[in-house]
This record gives C-alpha cells, sequence and structure tokens, in this order.
C-alpha cells in the first residue's frame, strides 16, 4: 500500500469513529426493551443491514461527485456538517425502542440511514473515488464503533478537544474536495498556494466559528 492510500484510509476510519457515536446510541436505544437473546440479534442484523446499505449509498454518492461542481457543493455542505458538529446542542433523544426483533432492527436502519448524512458525504469525499478505500475504511471501523462506541462517547464527554479534533478533520475532507473539483483544476495549477491555503482557510474557519458561536452561547442568560 502506497502512503496516500494508508493516509486516506486512516482519515475515512476516524471519520467513521468519530461519526459513529450517535449510531451506536440508536443501536443501543433501540434494542434496549428486547429479550437478550433477542437483543444480540436485532444489533447484528440491524447493524449488518445498516452498514450494506450505507456502503451502497456512499458508493453511489462516489460516482455522483463526478458530475461537474458536485464536489464543490458537497465540500459547502461538508464545511456546515463541521461547524454544525462543534456548535450542535443535544436535544431529547425520541428513538422509540422496538419491542419486536423486527420492529428494533427496523429503527436500527432507518434510524442509520436518516442519521448517516455526514458520514456518507465525509467517507465518499476522503476516498477520492476508490470504492476499495470505502468497504475496507466500515469493514475496520464499524467494529470498534460497536464495541467501543461507549468509550468514545464518554472520552468527547471528557475532552471536548475531541470534538473539535473531528469537526477539524470533516473540514479538512471538505477543502480536500473544494480543490479536487476537476472544473477548478486549471486554476488551482496556475495559483498552487491558494490550492494549499484553502483546505487551511477551511479548518481554521469552522474551528473559528465553532468557538466564536459556542462563546456567544455561554454567554446569553438562561432561561
Amino acid at each position: 500500500m502506497d502512503t496516500d492510500f494508508v493516509l486516506a484510509l486512516m482519515q475515512i476510519i476516524a471519520i467513521d469513529v468519530l461519526l459513529g457515536g450517535d449510531n451506536a446510541i440508536v443501536i443501543a436505544l433501540a434494542s434496549r426493551n428486547l429479550p437478550e437473546h433477542q437483543r444480540n440479534k436485532a444489533i447484528f442484523i440491524g447493524t449488518g443491514l445498516a452498514i450494506f446499505i450505507r456502503i451502497i449509498l456512499t458508493i453511489l454518492v462516489v460516482y455522483l461527485l463526478k458530475i461537474p461542481f458536485l464536489y464543490v457543493a458537497g465540500g459547502a455542505l461538508l464545511t456546515y456538517i463541521a461547524f454544525q458538529l462543534i456548535v450542535h446542542e443535544e436535544n431529547d433523544n425520541n428513538i422509540k425502542p422496538g419491542m419486536t426483533l423486527f420492529s428494533a432492527i427496523r429503527t436500527i436502519v432507518v434510524a442509520d440511514i436518516a442519521m448517516g448524512l455526514d458520514n456518507v458525504l465525509a467517507v465518499a469525499g476522503a476516498s477520492k473515488g476508490s470504492v476499495h478505500l470505502v468497504i475496507m475504511g466500515l469493514i475496520i471501523s464499524v467494529p470498534i464503533i460497536i464495541w467501543g462506541s461507549k468509550a468514545i462517547l464518554l472520552l468527547m464527554e471528557h475532552f471536548p478537544l475531541l470534538i473539535y479534533f473531528g469537526a477539524g478533520i470533516l473540514a479538512y475532507t471538505a477543502g480536500e474536495m473544494l480543490t479536487s473539483e476537476k472544473e477548478l483544476q486549471p486554476f488551482f495549477h496556475k495559483n498552487p498556494n491558494l490550492e494549499a491555503g484553502l483546505t487551511t482557510l477551511v479548518v481554521t474557519g469552522v474551528i473559528l466559528a465553532g468557538l466564536l458561536s459556542n462563546y456567544i452561547h455561554s454567554r446569553k442568560p438562561k432561561r
């Protein structure tokens, strides 16, 4: 494996793990009312189906990104998602637990699809068009998400800087998507410094905007 492939794979795994905490919560909530022997089935079947659907959706996005200027649109959307990761306020979780094995599996799959836009878009951008990278990244990261999700969530609660680190990875991926747009390549070839600077600007801008937003929110009087 060459260095670029390994770095891209590590980037995908980091994205999957950092964005996988919410999905782990969904799995736990959806299966919590089932008997023990059915709970494990719901987790493995539901997660397996969700992974399969996510691979298909990510591959579709990889091919869709070949359409002119969709990298720009994807990069802009991912920049917003990275910002939201920093300023996101926790809401009451309204995931209803399944009372049967089928309903729990359905809840896991539907919720994963609904919540997986950020993950799909980020992984598609980081893969640089490689389907193998998408599949390998998910295969490696999913066991980490399932078995280590609680630890990841606890670490994020105790070390908020990890959230900024995750947002930085997303912002970096967004910057790479913007500079990878084929329609803009002639412009970046003429201005190589701008190509490197744009990614730095996106990362710095997202983190500073997130810090400023959180500061302003903290200064508001509590109701």
